[in-house]
């Protein structure tokens, strides 16, 4: 294998695009220059040219992430035919449970969120697009880490599992009965693990054309999971990831 080549002004981009994807309000020059360790000679540069490509915004001051990598990005889910294939499947589940739908990919141990499909009445979610959330915390990354091999699984499990809320698991060997579990059901499931009062179910979809290892989950109140609900929610997401393998997973 050849040797990674690293490009000091793409590394320096991708740095201050991360600052901007991370923070909520915009990002004054001197943060940048402080988060990236860079001399704001060089900084100002790359503003510059990002700024007179749309990859970034001026706003208050500051800066944010522009419309244009907003484009570039959505071109993601349009490769393979996951955009449609998602939008379809979810639309019908929130017609017959009005609940959300959440689709994600993995990426490396973090769950990346890549689409939603909102019901009719809210719900106070942590899933906005492109959020992160360790896998082992959430219901859609438990789905994900139960489809890799033994070696894959081992590759990426990190040394310390951290705790999102006080009833995340937080014990590889917990984390590893989990995973036979959701392997056996079909179904995986976290308890408010990733956020007080909101209990998810998600099943793996599989690996599209272009290898990107997705699955599907909905989040739920606790307030408002009946038994008769539960077993509706839990039959109707192994459906929409049937519905979205069907349509874009070789052989689904």
């Amino acid at each position: 294998m050849a040797a990674d080549y690293d490009v000091p002004a793409i590394r320096r981009t991708h740095d201050i695009l991360r600052v901007l994807s991370d923070r909520p309000t915009p990002v004054k020059a001197a943060e940048l220059a402080q988060a990236c360790q860079l001399p704001k000679s060089t900084l100002y540069l790359l503003l510059d040219c990002l700024e007179q490509r749309r990859w970034i915004e001026r706003r208050d001051g500051g800066y944010v992430i522009g419309l244009e990598l907003m484009a570039l990005g959505s071109a993601y889910l349009r490769h393979d035919g996951l955009q449609p294939a998602f939008r379809q499947a979810a639309g019908a589940f929130v017609a017959r449970s009005n609940e959300v739908v959440q689709l994600a990919a993995l990426d490396g141990f973090d769950v990346v969120y890549l689409a939603r499909e909102d019901a009719r009445r809210p719900v106070r979610l942590v899933s906005d697009l492109g959020l992160r959330l360790p896998a082992h915390a959430c219901a859609l990354g438990k789905a994900l880490l139960a489809s890799l091999r033994p070696e894959e699984l081992a590759a990426c499990l990190p040394g310390a599992l951290p705790r999102v809320t006080d009833r995340t698991i937080a014990d590889a060997a917990a984390l590893h009965r989990e995973l036979d579990s959701v392997r056996q059901t079909g179904l995986a499931q976290d308890q408010e693990e990733v956020a007080t009062g909101l209990v998810c179910y998600a099943a793996y979809v599989g690996v599209t054309p272009l290898g990107k290892r997705v699955a599907v989950s909905t989040s739920i109140p606790t307030d408002r999971l009946d038994d008769a609900h539960r077993h509706e929610v839990m039959e109707g997401i192994r459906r929409v990831a049937r519905d979205i393998a069907l349509r874009v997973i070789p052989g689904g």
